[in-house]
């Protein structure tokens, strides 16, 4: 079994609230499920072929044998870049939008896909759709400032020493397990890859949690975009047109209860010393939609455009600011709308205060 999952790094163990279920969309085994809020799987039935991996917004999950970054560079360095199945990738689905966008800007040869095999593979969907998509979108993005584009091809590149067999099937295939277990130890590793790997949140997880870290597609995305040309004009694409990142707004129902910032994955969102102000930098935002999710007055929007300028100028912009004052009986800094110099959770002691003096008054009556 090749397949990793970080549970701190996934947003669903950042909140409860969080709705996203783009591993277990992907997964075309349906081995992937939501258990407690975490997802969870069974070793045995994953076919490692990563499509959760390309799909997950903050490379919670990964594959063991098979590193995205080091493809990445691998690839730039043959004479003819083919991604396939049946060459250097488990699944083309294993790669984001990112990574693709990033190998087309950084290949000084057009970068082919080959989709050869797509159509006779036993997986076909959801994954089919999903590397579609994302050819799709790569080359959307692409067109709004470059001439680059990803190729796809019906390719069915196929080494001679490569043997046409279906291992998909074969792994899911019960009398195949008994085939290879001889040993004692291959017994007991395989009954432990029929059971379910549930994930938990414990002190170490949590710590982690509280770490902003960028994704490695990004921090490629990012090197890839600094060495390109700047397009001579800039675009704003639509924002449901682009999956990985995104520009926001916040409107003036906006509590500042600080949730969506201090939850943010990467930093996108921030604030000051403070706390009188909400930034956001669009470039470090993976659209993972948690602070959408845990806004209870749902004062996080989505703009309907995304500028592309920010691709290659990124900025910090301040999406809302705060009066702050402190507070008159804590001394304590909290977000000033008018009336007495009082902090909500000291004017709520004193109208709790104020409720058992009444209360007691009227026993004493």
């Amino acid at each position: 079994m090749n397949l990793a999952f970080d549970v701190a790094s996934c947003v669903r163990a950042t909140s409860k609230f969080s709705e996203c279920t783009k591993c277990v969309q992907s997964c075309p085994v349906d081995t992937i499920e939501i258990v407690d809020n975490i997802p969870s799987f069974t070793p045995s039935v994953c076919i490692d072929c990563g499509g959760c991996v390309g799909i997950c917004p903050t490379e919670a999950f990964s594959l063991t044998n098979f590193s995205t970054v080091e493809f990445f560079f691998e690839l730039l360095e043959e004479e003819r870049p083919l991604i396939s199945c049946k060459k250097n990738i488990p699944c083309i689905a294993s790669l984001s939008v990112e990574h693709l966008i990033s190998l087309a800007l950084a290949s000084s040869e057009p970068i082919e896909i080959d989709l050869g095999h797509c159509g006779a593979c036993e997986i076909k969907e959801p994954l089919y759709k999903q590397i579609t998509d994302s050819i799709e979108e790569a080359n959307f993005v692409l067109s709004s400032f470059s001439d680059k584009q990803i190729l796809a091809k019906e390719i069915g590149y196929n080494k001679e020493e490569i043997e046409a067999s279906d291992e998909v099937s074969s792994r899911r295939d019960i009398f195949s397990l008994k085939n290879v277990v001889k040993q004692k130890q291959t017994f007991d590793e395989a009954l432990v890859e029929d059971e379910a790997k549930l994930f938990e949140i414990d002190s170490a997880v949590i710590a982690k949690i509280k770490d902003k870290n960028l994704p490695n597609k990004r921090k490629i995305l990012f090197t890839t975009l600094k060495r390109t040309q700047k397009p001579k004009q800039y675009e704003i694409l639509p924002q449901e047109e682009v999956s990985f990142v995104s520009q926001k707004f916040i409107d003036a129902s906006c509590t500042n209860c600080q949730i969506c910032y201090r939850i943010c994955p990467t930093g996108a969102l921030s604030s000051n010393g403070k706390f009188s102000l909400i930034n956001f930098d669009a470039m470090l935002c993976v659209k993972c939609h948690l602070c959408h999710d845990v806004c209870e007055p749902n004062a996080i929007g989505l703009q309907d455009g995304f500028e592309t300028k920010e691709l290659f100028e990124p900025s910090q912009r301040t999406l809302a600011s705060f009066n702050i004052k402190r507070c008159n009986e804590c001394g304590g800094y909290f977000t000033y709308k008018g009336g007495e110099k009082i902090c909500p959770r000291c004017k709520l002691e004193e109208d709790e205060a104020i409720e058992l003096h009444r209360i007691a008054k009227g026993f004493s009556l």
